[in-house]
């Protein structure tokens, strides 16, 4: 439960972190995921700056967490909605 030192390479370039040790699989996983997506933009597009690929990197995975966050509030207001609903015909029942 303590905290760890590990190296996470990024982009060619190495950031010593401290994590927690719960945190070091998912923070591994991500920079896995960073640098995919680097290889794939590179492969994909005449960009080579590692900045350009960074910030087109960046967009994505923002893009995704912001329709992801979308998607959950909507299905959370689905559910509020359909509760509420319950609700009212448990109300309606008990009370005849």
């Amino acid at each position: 439960m303590g905290e760890i030192s590990i190296k996470i390479n990024i982009a060619d370039r190495v950031y010593p972190l401290r994590v927690d040790t719960e945190e070091e699989e998912v923070i591994r996983y991500a920079a896995k995921l960073i640098n995919e997506k680097i290889k794939e933009l590179q492969d994909n597009y005449a960009v080579r700056d590692k900045q350009d690929l960074l910030s087109m990197c960046v967009l994505q995975y923002a893009t995704g967490m912001i329709k992801a966050e979308k998607n959950a509030q909507n299905q959370d207001s689905g559910l509020e909605s359909a509760v509420h609903e319950l609700d009212n015909i448990l109300t309606n029942f008990f009370s005849k």
